[in-house]
């Protein structure tokens, strides 16, 4: 095409079928300062993940400083994890993560689901603000009450630890399935039930799949807290064999205070499973939230 034929093209009028002339509704302009501010905030995050790197590969000595290492020691990974009995403590929080994931996602969404069909009903829209409620509760204020209540019913071990994440977690999970639920159209329930399905056939055939992107969601979060999580197992936990990850390297801290490259060395290995599982699934955790947030 020639550059004629181009000016041509770019100086003709785009006109509707009476004659008029489109308006093209130009885009937004970009702020470029707060982009480039927002950029170099975000990047803020690789100085400590640098400096947690280095000082895990150097020796006690040179410990303290952003200089790299003047002698690589990647033997510190494997004495962190002699020392804190790194697998047994891997599969302790593995085992707490993924059973709370599931029985997360089992009772958590039938709950919502409950509550989102009958917000027009008092007792359900009463429980749905006191959930809602429990949000900003802070833990400190019930956490000495709850420590009490699971050593009395003989639930101080991992099940105990399991069920506090699912009850624990509700309050937000409800707020984020809720809304999500609410934007399916009932008319998909209705036929269901005219060909004679129950509602517990209706939820776990129809809802639940539909709820894929929200069901992601909710086990990426839940996963990440019972994985990282220290307060509740310490005030839980009584036996020292069931001990998470962040317990172990607590117990490590105290007991090699001044060997912080081992120290550091431990935070790596703990960090590297959820770090791994943030960067595939950060789109659902993301898009999970607004869908849910938004009707």
């Amino acid at each position: 095409m020639s550059s004629a034929t181009v000016n041509s093209v770019s100086n003709t009028a785009v006109t509707t079928g009476d004659g008029k002339p489109v308006k093209f509704r130009k885009d937004h302009n970009i702020n470029w300062w707060l982009t480039a501010a927002i950029a170099v905030l975000s990047l803020t995050i690789l100085v400590p993940l640098y400096f947690t790197i280095v000082t895990a590969l150097k020796t006690p000595a040179e410990a303290g400083t952003f200089a790299l290492p003047t002698s690589w020691q990647w033997h510190n990974f494997a004495d962190a994890s002699a020392k804190v009995d790194y697998p047994k403590a891997a599969l302790n929080s593995a085992i707490i993560t993924v059973a709370a994931v599931v029985l997360t996602l089992l009772t958590n969404t039938f709950v919502a689901y409950a509550v989102a069909r009958n917000m027009d009903k008092r007792f359900f829209r009463f429980l749905y603000y006191f959930f809602i409620a429990a949000m900003f509760v802070p833990f400190p204020v019930v956490m000495l009450p709850i420590a009490k209540q699971m050593g009395t019913l003989h639930l101080d071990n991992q099940l105990g630890l399991i069920i506090l994440y699912m009850v624990l977690g509700l309050g937000t999970n409800l707020f984020i399935a809720t809304g999500f639920i609410r934007s399916i159209p009932v008319s998909l329930e209705e036929a269901a039930r005219i060909d004679g399905a129950s509602t517990w056939r209706i939820f776990w055939t129809i809802i639940f799949p539909l709820m894929s992107p929200i069901n992601a969601t909710l086990a990426i979060m839940t996963a990440l807290w019972a994985w990282n999580d220290f307060l509740l197992p310490l005030i839980v936990l009584t036996d020292q064999s069931n001990q998470t990850i962040p317990l172990a390297q607590y117990v490590f801290s105290s007991q090699f205070a001044t060997n912080y490259p081992m120290a550091f060395s431990s935070y790596l290995m703990a960090m590297a499973p959820v770090i791994i599982v943030y960067v595939f699934a950060q789109k659902w955790v993301i898009g999970g939230v607004m869908r849910g947030a938004v009707k």
